[in-house]
């Protein structure tokens, strides 16, 4: 693969310890970690392999990855593996893609709660598919899904939302038959929003009393008890925005789709157009016009303060499962939705194979494969680089 001309380890590498040191008083360990990785992938300070091609015996040194959520370059192989995963849990059914989205105010007391609000965002959207589903009037079924969380605009504007994929239909509550919804309509989204709305506030509520949020800097007028609920009552007036896209084609369609979603950051390296010692030029899309494709111009400072807004807390889990697809109950439910929708269980996966010498990438002088003949530490190579060492 061609590297992108310009990438985001190129600006952290070139700015980002003078960005460190002019914003202390927000940035944490956490942010400099992330950083550190960035400016790090693939150089010779994570050390790296030896190879050599099969063919014309072209040698080569490569580095390694550092395996970090937050960097475009490593997420290839991690979303690969979890859509392969994911193809033994499809149901021969339509899916449907809903997206739940917070108001800008409760975004910004999200910024400073990560973990708290955005737990909270996952709750409230599944707790709301789930009432709305089982309710006879709409649905009448127990659904199940799963849910993405992206924290990002177009224009890197911090701006959570959760994805979620979710089977057309589920499974009555005797757990005997499976309800189809219709093939142009799921659940209302009017009713899903209001449903919605109350329970994030509702949650809103109880982790206030249970004093598990912050409120620095301008968010300080929140903290007395009787202007939060103030504050709790405005977002009612917000607007609350959940938007259902039409129903996928097939259930093969949802596996490429949900590699779009699944594993991403906040930009990728080719969305990058311009890099230079003063700024960075990006692509993005425009969807208040007709998905317009524009070029948005940031300075430095700027650009890195927007990517690490969307740096989640340590360990945070960003893809959920609800309902009959939830990991503790998986395996079991969706024998039962195989059952109801008569259809026999996908054949076991095949054990892999015994691991051949790894192909890595493809001979730069005649285009065969290279393969790994050799791993080396960080200090190794130093060393090789300097003729020290061979």
């Amino acid at each position: 693969m061609t590297r992108p001309p310009f990438e985001v380890a190129d600006i952290v590498r070139q700015h980002g310890d003078q960005f460190l040191e002019t914003h202390p008083t927000w940035v944490t360990g956490h942010h400099r970690r992330v950083f550190r990785a960035i400016a790090q992938c693939r150089t010779a300070a994570l050390g790296g392999h030896r190879d050599r091609c099969d063919q014309c015996a072209h040698p080569a040194l490569s580095y390694n990855s550092c395996r970090d959520r937050h960097c475009p370059k490593c997420l290839t192989a991690a979303r690969n593996a979890w859509v392969a995963a994911r193809e033994q849990e499809l149901l021969p059914v339509g899916y449907v893609h809903l997206v739940f989205t917070v108001p800008e105010p409760l975004a910004r007391l999200a910024l400073a709660n990560k973990r708290v609000v955005y737990d909270l965002l996952f709750r409230a959207a599944a707790e709301t598919l789930q009432q709305v589903a089982a309710n006879p009037m709409r649905l009448g079924a127990d659904v199940g899904g799963l849910m993405v969380l992206h924290t990002w605009g177009q224009r890197l504007q911090h701006h959570p939302h959760v994805h979620c994929v979710v089977p057309a239909g589920g499974l009555s509550p005797d757990g005997t038959r499976w309800v189809h919804a219709r093939p142009t309509f799921f659940l209302p989204v009017k009713v899903l929003r209001q449903v919605f709305r109350g329970k994030l506030i509702a949650g809103l509520r109880v982790a206030r009393a249970q004093g598990r949020l912050d409120f620095p800097g301008a968010l300080a007028a929140l903290a007395p008890e009787a202007a939060f609920r103030a504050w709790l009552r405005s977002l009612y007036r917000q607007s609350w925005v959940v938007y259902a896209k039409p129903p996928f084609g097939s259930p093969a369609h949802v596996l490429h789709y949900l590699a779009r979603y699944t594993h991403r950051v906040a930009i990728s390296n080719h969305r990058l157009v311009n890099v230079t010692a003063a700024a960075v030029s990006f692509r993005w899309k425009d969807y208040r016009h007709g998905s317009q494709i524009k070029t948005l111009t940031l300075d430095v400072d700027e650009f890195l303060r927007r990517f690490l807004l969307h740096v989640l807390p340590k360990r945070f889990v960003r893809i959920r499962y609800f309902g009959f697809l939830a990991s503790r109950t998986r395996s079991r439910e969706l024998a039962r939705c195989r059952q109801a929708l008569a259809v026999a269980p996908p054949p076991p996966a095949e054990p892999p194979a015994p691991a051949a010498p790894r192909a890595s990438w493809p001979c730069p002088r005649c285009g065969a494969p290279m393969r790994l003949i050799e791993r080396l530490t960080a200090r190794q190579i130093f060393l090789a680089e300097r003729g020290s060492w061979l």
